[in-house]
């Protein structure tokens, strides 16, 4: 199943951070922070403008996307994957 975003949405996937600390302590499940880094697997057509165009989205598919911890979009399940779906604006930046 695909999951195609409508105007200015993009779906995203988190990119989980590793369960061991550099000092090679393993992190339990349950104290884990959700990662507020993902990939952009999908993006919307643009964001429509009061003179009726679309101005396209600045995120491309395969993106590596910063997110803040409070605003993380919408949680959905596809299939057996967890996504995020969230407005391009609710991204920080994009990870080079």
């Amino acid at each position: 199943m695909e999951l195609r975003p409508l105007n200015d949405r993009v779906v995203v996937k988190r990119i989980e951070e590793e369960t061991k600390t550099a000092g090679g302590i393993i992190i339990p499940d349950n104290h884990k922070e959700k990662p507020s880094q993902g990939k952009v697997i999908a993006v919307g057509k643009g964001h429509r403008l009061a003179n009726g165009e679309v101005k396209a989205l600045e995120l491309r598919v395969g993106d590596t996307v910063l997110f803040g911890k409070w605003n993380q979009g919408s949680e959905v399940k596809v299939g057996t994957e967890t996504l995020l779906i969230m407005k391009e604006d609710e991204i920080l930046g994009v990870l080079h």
